[in-house]
């Protein structure tokens, strides 16, 4: 018989010794749902897509063009979080997420 976790059969309301599934999803982790998170991203895919376009069309210097972008969107999504628009950050109001 396998000691394997995912082998182990348990009961309705009982715990296999880990935190429940319950007290897992109770404290608030900040999953990036920011305004500092999404410009960082969106930022981020621009320069992806245009490097992408550029590696394809073999251009040297529009595919370090679209890394440049990515590395400005982490920047910029970096000074926001700073500036209060990230998890937790000052300028949010406490929507619990």
């Amino acid at each position: 018989m396998s000691t394997n976790a995912t082998d182990q059969r348990l009961k309705p309301g009982q715990e296999n010794g880990t935190a429940s599934h319950a007290s897992i999803h109770d404290e608030t982790i900040g999953h990036g749902n920011t305004p500092a998170a999404w410009t960082c991203v969106l930022i981020m895919i621009v320069g992806a897509a245009v490097s992408s376009v550029a590696f394809i069309m073999a251009s040297f210097i529009g595919f370090f063009a679209g890394i440049a972008v990515m590395l400005i969107g982490l920047v910029v999504g970096f000074i926001m979080r700073k500036a209060g628009y990230g998890v937790n950050g000052s300028k949010l109001k406490n929507s619990g997420h």
